[in-house]
């Protein structure tokens, strides 16, 4: 699609959808028997990554951007991004829809870079677009058009508009709407840093944090989603003493197609850019057991079994004996 023709499709979005619009009723969606599944594996890990790992370079010029490529604010974006987030959250979607609807977000703005500057209800228009079209490859039940307008929205739309707005996106992107994502990679390395399985789920849900974190900034849109998983499963690796010496330069171990010096650079901006207003991690502190001799634990026991009067709260939050309560009421 010629970006004089997404112009004029923006256009006529414009011209056709007047206010009296922007709200009203709408219908609902299907939701679709196909889901592009990249979190399960099958029974040999090893074949399935190296498969992952060369559609991820066939994939690269389509599913990725850079910074410079965007022709919107990066705090603008941070903030729609942030609505997707939120509303991902409030209906228990996969970390994959999340991923996919801010990817097809980047990628639509940075084919459209030509078009003047974007803002407002345009944006996010594209923002319930993308969130549905990602909701429909990936959730089994999708929520109408409608009730996707969650989370305090700055404009909400009739269903109609929203449709069109989807058909504009997957002509813009010329139907591809598979993407590799980061998290497809996690439980693989997980094992390869902890094969006995004990700290995979810790590994791998700290480190969905952590990508989680990655969509706001910019500059994660040149990282390849290997490259970020690696990443993000090194920093989680980092949380816990036994496996804190762990590299990227073991990691390029992993499998071929990961490269030390993409994964350092991916460490650096994510503490750069996602660690840049967190406090230094304090390490955990055990409380120390108490020993305490049998004299103690006696006198102790003798103070509980004496008999000591009855207390009652008050709605103030003052105590009162159960006595002068009594007297009270007297």
């Amino acid at each position: 699609m010629s970006l004089s023709s997404c112009s004029d499709c923006f256009s006529d979005l414009l011209c056709g959808e007047a206010s009296s619009s922007i709200i009203s009723s709408g219908g609902g969606d299907f939701s679709p028997e196909y889901s592009s599944n990249f979190d399960s594996q099958p029974s040999d890990a090893a074949e399935s990554i190296s498969g992952l790992l060369e559609d991820e370079r066939d994939l690269a010029g389509i599913s990725s951007c850079r910074a410079i490529d965007q022709p919107i604010d990066a705090s603008v974006r941070a903030e729609f991004v942030a609505w997707i987030l939120k509303v991902q959250r409030y209906y228990g979607f996969q970390p994959l829809t999340a991923y996919l609807s801010v990817n097809y977000f980047d990628r639509f703005v940075c084919c459209c870079h030509q078009l003047p500057k974007m803002s407002g209800w345009p944006l996010q228009l594209l923002s319930v677009a993308c969130l549905s079209l990602a909701a429909k490859m990936e959730e089994r039940l999708v929520p109408c058009l409608l009730d996707l307008q969650v989370e305090d929205p700055k404009f909400s739309f009739e269903a109609r508009t929203i449709q069109r707005m989807e058909l504009l996106v997957l002509s813009v992107l010329d139907w591809r709407l598979r993407s590799i994502s980061p998290f497809c990679y996690l439980p693989f390395f997980a094992l390869k840093i902890d094969p006995s399985g004990t700290y995979t789920d810790f590994l791998t849900t700290r480190a969905k944090e952590i990508i989680f974190s990655t969509f706001k900034e910019t500059s994660f849109l040149g990282c390849r989603p290997s490259c970020i998983a690696a990443a993000t499963i090194l920093f989680a690796a980092n949380d816990l003493p036994k496996f804190s010496l762990i590299t990227a330069q073991h990691a390029e171990s992993w499998c071929d197609g990961l490269h030390k010096d993409e994964i350092m650079s991916c460490q650096q901006l994510i503490r750069q850019d996602v660690f840049k207003i967190r406090p230094k991690k304090q390490p955990k502190v055990f409380p120390d057991l108490r020993v305490t001799n049998r004299a103690s634990i006696d006198s102790t026991s003798s103070l509980l079994s004496s008999p000591s009067p009855s207390y009652k709260r008050k709605s103030d939050g003052v105590d009162e004996n159960e006595e002068t309560l009594i007297k009270r009421v007297k």
